[in-house]
């Protein structure tokens, strides 16, 4: 279950998820990690992709303490993802340790599945921002998504 006010990343995906971020002289297409764990989210969420953890990474990247999520104004999107994913209003109760846990179990879960979207499609590539927006670019004119459709390009510098 997920850690207490943290979201936890898989152990077999931090190198990918360090490689996506400007940390450290890189120049990854997100500024943070908590960035590329909120699209990696947001991609397995709409591909329906969910992964359990199997083995957790413990350093570099450590479990992201919520407030890095909130600061950044994703704590709606985890909030969101478990009411939809539980049909239950319950879920967002903020008093209920059960049902923070349970809502930052079911982010981790999406995020890692989109983890496993991002290995898939950046294999190989060289230049991360480049792969991922051609991938977004060739995702919207297959999908001929309406205006109203969450764009998942917003997360990109």
């Amino acid at each position: 279950m997920a850690e207490p006010g943290r979201i936890r990343i898989a152990k077999d995906k931090a190198d990918l998820v360090k490689s996506l971020t400007t940390a450290e002289g890189k120049t990854g297409p997100f500024q943070t990690y908590a960035d590329v764990i909120a699209f990696a989210a947001a991609l397995g969420a709409k591909y329906k992709k969910r992964s359990p953890l199997k083995e957790v990474a413990k350093k570099e990247p450590a479990p992201i303490a919520l407030e890095v999520f909130a600061s950044r104004g994703y704590d709606w999107m985890i909030k969101l993802l478990g009411l939809v994913t539980t049909q239950d209003i319950k879920i967002l109760s903020p008093i209920e340790e059960k049902h923070e846990r349970e809502r930052h179990w079911i982010f981790e879960e999406y995020a890692n599945g989109g983890l496993e979207i991002l290995q898939g499609e950046l294999h190989g590539a060289v230049d991360y921002t480049e792969r991922i927006l051609v991938y977004l670019s060739v995702d919207r004119d297959k999908d001929n998504q309406s205006d109203d459709e969450f764009d998942l390009r917003k997360f990109l510098n």
